[in-house]
């Protein structure tokens, strides 16, 4: 199992945000970045959300940083670590918009990115955006072999039910696959991302709930299972064990960790006290100034399944 950073400042959730976020700037934001880099972290995370309705503010939150503003600010401030979204919301942009934009990225981060991709339940921003709520689901499906058919060349060609391409220019592109990992909290979203994706980012699921969906599905080898927690490794040490224990036993290859501090500084002495706890308990860390980890793009191999290469759903 590694260790990812739900990155602070750029997302105020409720659930997860502490009062000194909201006063942070930028400086603090690199200074978080580089240290989650330098100690040998798997990714930093950025979630997407163009616009959230008042009333959903205090579920959802209302501080959303622009995931491409801010990955590639980041992305030019670290060396090694990947860089994730988590997650665009893809009934909100074409395939070719969202390759075109992180593979720009990719190329600029070294091959860095994993595209974190989610059908999205917000009805009020769909209207907004003048995106279609019904039917999003399957439209979802259409959008990641569009993907996978679109990632890596110049000239991406594809014919499917929801979107349909040919004969057009997209430079710059990834100079590969890009690792694609579908959020959701169903059986049919854990599907999705073994059909179509590298990987599974569940929300609001229990240990046991987790568990029973991934007991239904086979997942391949190279399969990413990416779970949270919330953690606070300098005050509570063996609560922290506990946790990072109970989502590598549920089945976590990535554990994408909220990590409380009370400001920047004890933010990055967090992440140094986690490093110190975890390495012990054989989690994985990349050493200082080390490549971009392996899985970064091995997982991405099913982007040469059949039916990403042009053909109907």
């Amino acid at each position: 199992m590694r260790i990812g950073v739900a990155t602070p400042i750029v997302t105020a959730h409720p659930a997860t945000s502490r009062p000194w976020e909201t006063t942070a700037g930028p400086d603090d934001l690199r200074r978080i970045a580089r240290a989650a880099d330098d100690l040998g972290y798997d990714h930093l995370g950025c979630s997407e959300h163009v616009a959230v309705p008042v009333a959903a503010g205090t579920e959802r939150g209302t501080v959303y940083f622009d995931p491409v503003a801010t990955l590639s600010h980041l992305a030019a401030t670290t060396t090694r670590i990947r860089l994730a979204t988590l997650v665009v919301v893809l009934g909100y942009h074409h395939p070719l918009e969202i390759a075109k934009r992180y593979g720009t990225l990719d190329v600029l981060s070294g091959g860095r990115v994993v595209l974190g991709v989610g059908v999205g339940s917000l009805r009020e921003e769909f209207d907004l955006l003048g995106a279609e709520f019904a039917g999003r689901g399957d439209r979802a499906d259409d959008a990641l072999r569009a993907l996978h058919a679109s990632f890596g060349t110049p000239r991406p060609r594809y014919d499917g039910t929801h979107y349909s391409f040919a004969d057009m220019e997209v430079r710059p592109h990834s100079a590969g696959a890009v690792p694609i990992w579908v959020g959701g909290r169903t059986l049919r979203s854990l599907r999705r991302a073994v059909d179509l994706g590298n990987g599974w980012v569940p929300f609001a699921l229990s240990a046991d709930e987790t568990s029973t969906l991934l007991a239904k599905v086979e997942t391949p080898p190279d399969f990413e299972v990416v779970l949270s927690c919330t953690v606070d490794p300098v005050r509570e040490p063996d609560r922290t064990r506990t946790a990072l224990d109970r989502l590598r036993d549920t089945g976590a290859t990535v554990a994408k960790t909220s990590v409380i501090a009370d400001d920047p500084a004890g933010f990055v002495d967090a992440l140094v006290a986690l490093r110190e706890l975890a390495e012990p308990m054989g989690i994985a860390f990349a050493p200082a100034g080390g490549e971009v980890p392996p899985a970064s793009r091995t997982t991405a191999s099913r982007a040469s399944d059949p039916r990403t290469e042009g053909a109907p759903a």
